[in-house]
């Protein structure tokens, strides 16, 4: 079977609805297309108050995802102790922290030649 070729604005689309059907805070979204040496071409960024909450992001995330592209991740690192969970889509990879772990690893600021989109959110 051939896999169908998402386009990477559906694919960030439905992981911006899943992270804001459980009420992500602060999201980001980085093109890092024209840096050299880049794993994907994008991060989406986010964080929760909690574990539970982070948790509840990275399900939201999949579940909406599968439901509406029927795309499942290649691979996820971190659930267990959901401080900062990694969703990897091939070619957007999605971060989701817990509010001081983000801080203090600071993507943002590593990747500081992306260009930077930020979500507002109205809750």
């Amino acid at each position: 079977m051939i896999k169908k070729e998402i386009g990477t604005d559906q694919l960030i689309t439905q992981i911006i609805k899943g992270i804001e059907e459980v009420k992500g805070n602060d999201i980001s979204i980085l093109d890092l297309r024209e840096i050299e040496n880049t794993v994907c071409n994008y991060f989406v960024i986010c964080n929760g108050t909690s574990n539970t909450q982070v948790n509840a992001i990275v399900n939201s995330i999949q579940k909406t995802v599968s439901k509406s592209l029927k795309d499942k991740p290649w691979h996820i690192e971190g659930s267990e102790n959901a401080e900062w969970v990694l969703i990897d889509y091939v070619n957007v990879v999605v971060h989701v922290f817990q509010k001081q772990i983000r801080e203090f690893y600071d993507i943002e600021g590593l990747w500081g030649d992306a260009k930077t989109t930020t979500i507002e959110t109205n809750y």
